[in-house]
């Protein structure tokens, strides 16, 4: 497929995708998509290995009844305009490898064709389709009816006409199609955010390190917007392509700017207007409307989840069809008439034949070109044999130790083309009395389910493996010649049957042939719907019994001949071809399935020439002999008496034995010849047809409606013809058995006779056990089913056959399907194999390979959803695949009533392979839960599907604040409040109400005590600062200031440094001239695009009268680059201060009121808003104390910092805390790490630091960068013991899995386990808790905070706003961890966020802080700080009424707990669990980003980052993607599944994106509503975007 890149090309695609939703102008008629049809039965030129050209779609399945059925299942949703979102793929996605990889059509039917949903060796989806409208002669008037056998195709055409034609079906689907596309064609409804906005801003966006600690992309929406209308629901409005669209936004400067970019491309501005020329919204809208449509009914009764999060439960329909049968007698089979000649057992038959008749063939092989290849005659069967025997029980080991005696299990490897080699070594096993286990031969050691196989070998005890010399000689080998060891085999010894490789038996030896009895004859393996394998046991009474039943029902005779398609190692192959043909001495011409492949026609020719009388067929290979025939003249078919259908039990098999008939009646083939049966592993042969001379007695039929059949019921379907099941009879119960039909699951009821059950069987001729596992044998070997009195129905055990179906009159067996193939969804039953003939029924059939499609349930949130997975023809477009998946949604809705949670196109050849080339359907569900299948298209329907959410949340009406309070007095609990200790006795640099004070006081007594060091990324000392040097530098500053800058006390002077020493001298300078300094990071040079505009932004709303910074930046603020990105003449004036005057100010400024401005704070946060807020005098030095007695800081210690100094506690520990205490700062600038990782622990072990700050980014920069270095760093001197305290300094809540790891991590250097802690600060308090852990030796040093605590409490009861503590480990729970220590002279509270009363311990609520150094207001331009002022002064609405507090906008919970601190009071630990403004309301509850992108990260190993936030009530999920592109698309059930198990939402948009493009600021915080802003804008440039139906 060419993809044209360019705008033009782009353009197109894009109109062509949204073309339908905009309004047409008048007169022009949509385009249709016109379908070419070709006429429905292939034209006789086409040939086998063309394609098919009924749109190739898989015959098989094809039933005319069906494919109508499913076109009016889609013409009726014309009615309901689906228009459905096509997910967008990056092109490097869209571009298939080139076309060599794919199979050649020549080959395709044979290869893909093999089936599907079943998990047994060939598939169990064989039921063929007909390319001939055969089908519509089932008349549906009565349920079980005949059959209208015409004698040519006219005839039953015209009996068709109650379907109309199939190429008119086909027509009208085409225009059904065209117009469901074309559904919303009005004007589309947009979306738009309400937000007062200035164009985004970004603080330092790197585009090319995004995890970069220093240079974080801050981006911020303008200072601040009102509380209320942060989740203001968006406005819909409608707009189409021709409105110009305004936004609206307050005017920050009168200058105009363009809008910043985000990335390199426009930043949509989503003002009161729309989000501007996006295509994604587009796609949301629709999406959104798509999901207005009416569900299916709501239930209503629930079922208590744990606590109060309901659940829905299905509850029964009262409507539903309930059986009204009476109970069913069970049905005997006729009597095993034994016959006087009949061998006593198998080996004696062997010997009888091997003797009296050596000459007789018994077995001709066939090579590719269809040539006898070897006949094998009874008489060497018998010899080599004989000698197969002596050689295993003599010749392995030693004489005293045989390696294999009689009784032990030895497993049987042979190719599918050597049936001879393979029969000599079964009968070799039973004349030696071991017994054989016929596998599959291994092709790679990592075959799909070959794992399973050896657990089974293993579990088996087989030591011995017999095989033929070529197949050992295909075993893969390793470079010594061994055979290894194949993943999860036991240790083998490869013995090869060939006569040469043997030694002949002495002459005196003779095998012991006994007659048959109860020891086991051989063990058949069965794959089980999980991917397990079992072994079932047959006794060698039932072999030879079963051998008689086959023999009498099937009425063979000595020396016929009989034709075998069917794989000779198991089930019917093995039970015809080897077992019973021997015992009568039958010629079995056996077609090896490599010739099929090459001449399907093989079989047919093979029975004319041999003039066989019996062949044995699956419905596949009766559908490739259809699709070839045409080249075949001379076929004459009328020596056939009997053709075995052996999956005749699939209900879709009966599509192919009609048009078999239909097809080949003109050459010979009589009706009654057509033998379908039903068999399973565990009771063998379970009915059959036999065959008739009689051909006026035509089989039964039935038509059965598919709702009742869901609910388990037998009904006609009379009133709706579109969903209907046509099963035909396998024939009666077998001689000499007992069948009943019992409820599927719970007690084995007797059914009624209008019900589906379970067939189960009382025979001798069944398996006894499953190898091994007595449990499972019980339950299914050992069934005694129940009559409705409650009394056993016999004293005999029955055995389940794992088929479900009924007896219909005439005691014919129907079966209507599977229980492995058997989904309960919604307490629905569906059959696997019916939906998969749903979805091919589905025109055309172009985009999938026939057959390859795989139907599979998992469980999500208590219920079976419903997955189909296919393979995707390579030709077929992106479009055309999401079309036809749609329709197939569609079709299954309407036919089955039951939604696809999961539809996966994969690409051609890659679904794990049977042997047989069938699917393997347990591989593929493996690999889809694990997220390997790789599909190239998906689209999950989690909306439609599921439908048993827990009710959306009802806000009760709030409780009054004094009612709380009365509430929790009289519980005893106590109101949750919490200080730090008092500030206590005021020591010598306290007197000092300003740090201005402070330095010139340091300055004079101790001029040359360093107080900062600044490390470069080497490690070395880049400068330094002593008191006296940076009192100088601080005055020469301020004289510049009051020189070339002419400011006035007061004046804002804006800081751009990078992280250093200038800029603390700078600091300085502004205090010493009376100015408020804003500290500023400067912009990146290599991203000043993005950058450049949060500086420019800063300047202006912090009104900066000037610009201090270095030569370099300055140069950067003037370049050509910059003019591009922000207006350069609106900067005020820039001083550079590298060259600094050398004269002094002539006296410094001393503020002469404590309250007035210090400097001012401005950061980013989360939610993209940029707020300034003021600190007063008075404030900044209450700071600076209670840091200083919190982390204990004198002159003699020092401190490394690593971290960033532009805002927080992050600026005040760079700058103001060494000047205050008198520390000495190292500091180290996170930045440089990104070149050093190392750096910053091996500064603090360099300086045997032992209190140390730094962030989350430098955190995990450490544990991701340095995880594999400890051994090399340990090596070079690292040591961390001595560091007593490392906190995290940070603004949410605690990242528990970081810190722990980074524990973990750097125990091994010494780092102390109980080292690591964290700190929490907001906008309105730079700093609320700090806690520095005092360890060992430093406890009784003051004073000692306890341990973080760290508590877990269930996420569920946390979205409904309370705290439930739980158990470690239990389901839903959620570690929290302590935030630190409340700093001294701070006071915190719990309060309610709406009602502003006070709650109770362990209650959720906003905390509320009180303290010296809170900020005291945000600095606006817009003057509305009455909005905001209630966040700095809001008093509690009950209780105390008078302090004032301050609100941080976090929720959070205090619990006392048990530890006391060092003065002996209990220890109250505060616990942060998010911010208000980052919560999402979603189903009236309230979910915290992080608890959700926890979840997805751990989903899959390839999600490196992920983000989420909603858009119009849609959960959209971001996740980073570290991996090839194929693997995008594994990313997305994933991600739907985990939200819907662990969290109980609906995920509405999956976006897969490149590692880096989530936004994180200089916290190392995401940025969500920016990531929300580029994503509507288009700008994320996504690998995949699902939108989840």
């Amino acid at each position: 497929m060419a993809c044209d890149i360019t705008q033009k090309g782009y353009e197109k695609k894009r109109s062509k995708l949204i073309g339908a939703y905009l309004p047409q102008p008048p007169g022009v008629e949509p385009s249709m998509p016109q379908e070419r049809r070709t006429p429905a039965t292939p034209s006789s030129s086409s040939r086998y290995h063309r394609r098919p050209s009924s749109g190739s779609r898989d015959e098989r399945y094809r039933s005319d009844v069906h494919t109508e059925a499913v076109q009016a299942a889609l013409a009726k949703h014309k009615e309901r305009k689906m228009a459905v979102p096509m997910p967008s793929k990056r092109r490097s996605l869209v571009v298939q490898t080139s076309m060599e990889a794919y199979t050649p059509p020549g080959e395709e039917h044979i290869h893909d064709q093999d089936t599907s949903s079943g998990s047994e060796g060939e598939g169990s989806m064989q039921g063929e389709g007909t390319p001939t409208s055969s089908q519509g002669s089932i008349n549906m008037e009565h349920w079980i009816s005949r059959a209208i056998h015409g004698s040519t195709t006219s005839s039953t055409t015209s009996s068709s006409s109650t379907h109309s034609g199939g190429s008119g079906a086909a027509s009208r689907l085409a225009d059904v199609m065209s117009q469901t596309h074309i559904g919303m064609s009005g004007p589309i409804a947009h979306l738009s955010l309400k937000r007062k906005t200035v164009p985004g801003t970004v603080e330092n966006g790197n585009s090319g390190l995004r995890r970069s600690c220093e240079f974080g992309s801050d981006l911020a929406w303008p200072p601040l917007e009102s509380e209320e209308n942060h989740s203001a629901p968006p406005d819909v409005t409608t707009y189409t392509s021709e409105h110009s669209i305004q936004v609206e936004r307050p005017q920050v400067s009168t200058a105009s700017r363009a809008a910043p970019k985000y990335g390199n491309a426009e930043l949509m501005e989503t003002g009161d207007g729309v989000p501007v020329s996006s295509r994604v919204s587009a796609k949301i809208q629709q999406l959104v409307n798509t999901l207005k449509r009416p569900k299916r009914p709501p239930l209503r009764e629930f079922f208590v989840d744990d606590f109060e999060e309901l659940l829905e439960v299905q509850q029964p329909d009262p409507n539903q069809p309930k059986p009204e049968g009476a109970q069913m007698v069970p049905m005997r089979g006729e009597q095993l008439g034994v016959v006087t000649n009949w061998p006593p057992s198998l080996e004696a038959a062997l010997q009888r034949w091997g003797t009296i008749s050596p000459k007789a063939p018994c077995l001709t092989t066939m090579d590719t070109n269809g040539k006898p290849l070897y006949i094998l005659t009874y008489g060497k069967l018998w010899t080599r044999s004989m000698k197969v025997a002596y050689n295993i029980l003599h010749k392995l080991g030693t004489k005293q130790e045989p390696m294999v005696r009689p009784g032990d299990r030895v497993a049987l490897v042979f190719p599918n083309n050597d049936p001879a080699a393979f029969m000599v070594a079964f009968y070799g096993c039973l004349l030696a009395e071991v017994v054989p286990v016929p596998i599959e031969v291994p092709l790679t050691r990592k075959d799909a389910g070959s794992q399973q196989i050896g657990f089974l070998l293993g579990s088996c005890g087989v030591t011995v493996a017999l095989t033929s010399d070529a197949c050992h000689k295909g075993l893969p080998k390793s470079p010594t010649g061994e055979i290894p060891q194949f993943k999860g085999w036991p240790k083998l010894l490869w013995f090869v049957t060939e006569s040469k490789h043997l030694s002949k038996p002495p002459r005196d030896w003779f095998p012991h042939i006994k007659d048959a009895n109860n020891d086991t004859a051989y063990i058949e393996y069965k794959t089980c719907k999980d991917g397990s394998v079992l072994g079932v046991t047959v006794m060698r009474i039932a072999l030879l019994t079963h051998c008689q039943a086959l023999t009498q029902s099937c009425g063979y005779t000595e020396a016929e001949t009989i034709v075998n398609v069917l794989d000779f190692k198991k089930d019917v192959g093995l039970w015809h071809g080897i077992l019973t043909s021997v015992m009568n001495m039958m010629h079995v011409i056996s077609i090896p399935y490599s010739l099929m492949k090459v001449n399907p026609l093989s079989w047919i020719q093979k029975v004319c020439q041999y003039k066989a009388k019996v062949a044995c067929v699956k419905s596949r290979d009766m559908h490739w002999a259809l699709v070839a025939h045409r080249d075949q003249r001379d076929v004459n078919l009328s020596s056939l008496r009997m053709l075995v259908v052996a999956d005749g039990s699939n209900p879709w098999s009966i599509s192919s034995c009609d048009a078999f008939l239909n097809v080949f009646q003109t050459k010979g083939l009589r009706p009654e010849v057509i033998c379908p049966c039903a068999s399973s592993p565990e009771a063998l042969t379970v009915a059959i047809r036999r065959p008739t001379d009689d051909s006026n007695q035509p089989p039964g039929r039935g038509v059965l409606s598919m709702q009742g059949l869901s609910h388990g019921v037998i009904r006609v379907d009379s009133e709706e013809k579109l969903s209907v099941l046509t099963v035909q009879d396998v024939g009666t119960v077998m001689p000499g058995a007992l069948m009943c039909v019992v409820k599927p699951d719970g007690v084995p009821q007797l059914c009624k006779t209008d019900e589906i059950g379970e067939l189960c069987v009382c025979s001798i001729a069944t398996g006894t056990s499953y190898y091994g596992l007595s449990g499972m044998t019980k339950n299914t070997f050992e069934v005694f089913p129940m009559s409705s009195s409650g009394a056993p129905i016999s004293e005999y055990p029955f055995t389940r056959t794992g088929l479900l179906g009924f007896v219909g009159p005439g005691g014919l067996v129907f079966i209507a399907g599977k229980m492995d193939g058997l989904m309960v969804v919604g307490g629905r039953r569906h059959n696997a194999d019916d939906i998969v003939a749903t979805a091919l029924a589905v025109e055309p059939m172009k985009f999938v390979y026939r057959g390859r499609i795989a139907v599979f349930s998992i469980t999500v949130l208590h219920d079976e959803r419903i997955v189909v997975v296919a393979e995707q023809r390579p030709d077929s477009t992106e479009e055309d695949s999401f079309q036809w998946m749609s329709r197939v949604l569609q079709a299954i809705d309407g036919i089955h009533q039951v939604g696809v949670y999961c539809l996966a196109l994969v690409p051609s050849n890659t679904l794990p392979k049977t042997p047989l080339g069938g699917i393997h359907l347990s591989e593929t569900k493996q690999l889809f839960l694990e997220g390997s299948l790789h599909p190239c298209n998906v689209l999950m329907c989690p909306h439609t599907c599921v439908t048993n959410l827990p009710k959306p949340r009802q806000k009760q009406p709030e409780i009054g604040p004094a009612s709380v309070m009365v509430g929790n007095l009289v519980s005893g609990k106590r109101i949750a409040q919490a200080s730090g200790r008092d500030l206590g006795q005021i020591e010598d640099n306290d007197q000092f109400l300003f740090l201005s004070e402070v330095l010139q006081w340091r300055a004079q007594t101790t001029p040359d005590h360093v107080l900062y060091t600044l490390l470069n990324s080497r490690g070395t000392i880049a400068s330094s600062l002593t008191c006296l040097q940076l009192h100088k530098r601080a005055e020469k500053i301020a004289a510049m200031l009051a020189e070339r800058g002419h400011l006035q006390d007061g004046d804002h002077v804006a800081l751009v440094y990078p992280p250093g020493i200038d800029l603390i001298a700078a600091f300085y300078g502004c205090l010493y001239a009376g100015c408020v300094p804003i500290t500023v990071r400067p912009p990146h040079p290599q991203n000043i695009a993005t950058t450049l505009p949060t500086v420019k932004m800063i300047v202006e709303v912090s009104r900066s009268a000037c610009v201090m910074t270095t030569q370099a930046i300055c140069k950067l603020l003037r370049s050509k680059e910059a003019s591009a990105a922000v207006d350069v003449r609106t900067w005020p004036p820039v001083l550079d201060t590298d060259d600094l005057p050398k004269k002094r100010p002539p006296q410094l400024y001393k503020p002469s009121n404590p309250d007035t401005l210090a400097y001012l704070d401005f950061s980013v946060s989360t939610t993209g808003m940029l707020a300034g807020v003021k600190m007063s005098h008075t404030a900044t030095s209450a700071f600076c104390r209670s840091i200083k007695l919190q982390c204990e800081l004198y002159p003699s210690r020092e401190v490394a910092i690593c971290l960033d100094p532009y805002c927080g506690l992050g600026f005040v520990l760079w700058c103001l805390c060494s000047v205050y205490s008198g520390h000495q700062s190292i500091l180290i600038p996170p930045s440089e790490l990104e070149v050093n990782p190392a750096l910053w622990l091996l500064a603090v072990s360099q300086y045997k630091v032992r209190d140390t700050f730094c962030s989350y980014s430098v955190m995990e920069l450490c544990t991701k960068g340095l995880g594999l270095q400890t051994e090399s760093l340990k090596s070079r001197g690292l040591e961390l013991s001595r560091v007593r305290t490392c906190v995290v300094v940070a603004e949410e809540r605690p990242r528990i899995a970081l810190t722990q790891s980074f524990s973990k991590l750097f125990k091994d250097l010494g780092l102390h386990p109980r080292a690591v802690s964290t700190s929490f600060g907001c906008r309105v308090n730079l700093a609320i808790c700090l806690q520095p852990h005092r360890l060992g030796k430093l406890a009784d040093q003051g004073t000692s905070g306890p341990d973080p605590t760290t508590v877990y409490v269930d996420m569920r009861a946390l979205r409904h706003d309370r705290v439930r503590l739980v158990e470690r480990g239990s389901p839903h729970s959620l570690p929290l961890m302590e935030s630190g220590k409340i700093l001294p002279g701070v006071r915190i509270i719990i309060a309610n966020p709406e009602t502003k009363g006070p709650l109770g311990d362990s209650h959720l609520g906003e905390i509320w802080v009180h303290s010296g150094h809170n900020a005291s207001g945000y600095f606006t331009v817009y003057g509305d700080e009455t909005l905001q002022s209630d966040h700095f002064n809001s008093r509690l609405s009950f209780g105390d009424t008078q302090t004032i507090w301050a609100r941080t906008g976090y929720l959070g919970f205090l619990r006392r707990t048990e530890l006391t601190d060092a003065s002996g009071e209990r220890h109250d630990a505060l616990y942060v669990v998010g911010a208000l403004d980052e919560a999402m309301e979603l189903r009236g509850m309230r979910y915290h980003p992080i608890d959700i992108e926890t979840s997805v990260i751990r989903t899959h190993k390839s999600i490196t980052e992920c983000a989420v936030f909603t858009w119009t009530n849609l959960l959209v999920v971001v996740v980073e993607l570290d991996g090839s592109e194929q693997e995008a698309l594994d990313l997305v059930p994933l991600v739907t599944n985990v939200v819907l198990e662990e969290h109980y939402l609906i995920v509405g948009v999956v976006v897969v994106v490149d590692i880096g493009v989530i936004p994180i600021n200089s916290r190392g915080e995401k940025q969500r509503m920016h990531l929300r802003d580029g994503f509507l804008a288009d700008q994320l440039d996504p690998i995949y975007v699902a939108y989840n139906m």
